[in-house]
């Protein structure tokens, strides 16, 4: 189907209004999954990040990086080891997870984002003592597994007043230095709601939370934060997307306007999201 000029502006007419509601607010967008592996994927939300940022929305990325690391573990010969969804991390592990999510993946996240005509700047949690981190206590021990304790904003909102987007690796270091791995879901929830955020927007491979998890008809598209132990309960929240819909609960009540679960595998998902009144996925309020 041809796209004629008429098109075209109806489309622009109906973004004006999420366009000045979104003006010069901010934006913290958890990426990950398969629109960081699929390469055509990648370009829509390189695409979609520039577009925001044009349009006078303040955009943050944080990003993951998984399966990278267990990639180079594996070819290192050293075995990956998950406890409760989190990553068993030793001191050699965090080394890893330090190289690629600050080093490599980050990198090549700005690099993809000046190619689309971006401005962006790698960032991880250790620069400017961003993130302040203290281990993670469970039942087992995950080793140099840490939990943010609190955000200094300044060399974010440094990044973003110049017009640049921060890309935000999870990694970060305790009093004494020492390096820690930390869940890219939950650091980017305190960042939202350390900056105010007006929405979080997780991205992952599914269509949002669903009644029956192998039936995308069950979508579930709103959720308020009080029904969530009771969805859990049920079943309805359980394994994987249990500390994801954590941290949008975690999010929204300390003050982030919205929190939403996205399908990174639909092309321009944030745009269809932040433009539109039904949006895409889950949302927490």
């Amino acid at each position: 189907m041809e796209i004629t000029t008429a098109m075209q502006s109806k489309v622009l007419i109906h973004a004006l209004p999420y366009i000045q509601k979104y003006a010069n607010k901010t934006v913290v967008i958890k990426y990950g999954g398969n629109a960081m592996t699929d390469a055509q994927l990648k370009n829509d939300v390189m695409n979609d990040l520039v577009l925001l940022t044009l349009v006078g929305i303040k955009v943050v990325l944080v990003h993951g990086g998984g399966p990278e690391i267990t990639d180079l573990l594996t070819r290192m010969g050293k075995e990956s080891r998950f406890v409760g969804g989190l990553r068993y991390t030793d001191a050699e592990t965090a080394e890893v997870a330090q190289m690629v999510l600050a080093g490599k993946i980050n990198k090549s996240l700005v690099s993809l984002l000046q190619q689309h005509k971006g401005k962006a700047i790698g960032l991880c949690g250790i620069d400017g003592n961003m993130f302040q981190v203290k281990k993670h206590i469970a039942q087992e021990d995950l080793g140099f597994v840490g939990d943010v304790v609190s955000v200094n904003t300044h060399p974010i909102e440094m990044a973003l007043e110049n017009g640049y987007i921060p890309v935000i690796s999870t990694v970060g270091a305790d009093e004494a230095g020492n390096i820690y791995n930390i869940n890219a879901d939950t650091a980017a929830a305190q960042i939202a709601a350390a900056l105010g955020s007006e929405n979080l927007i997780v991205m992952t491979d599914i269509k949002g939370l669903l009644r029956d998890k192998n039936d995308d008809s069950t979508l579930i598209p709103f959720v308020q934060v009080s029904e969530v132990p009771y969805l859990i309960r049920q079943g309805i929240i359980s394994g994987g997307m249990i500390p994801k819909v954590e941290c949008c609960v975690e999010a929204v009540r300390r003050g982030v306007k919205k929190a939403v679960i996205i399908d990174g595998r639909i092309p321009h998902s944030i745009l269809v999201e932040i433009f539109s009144d039904e949006g895409i996925g889950t949302m927490f309020q």
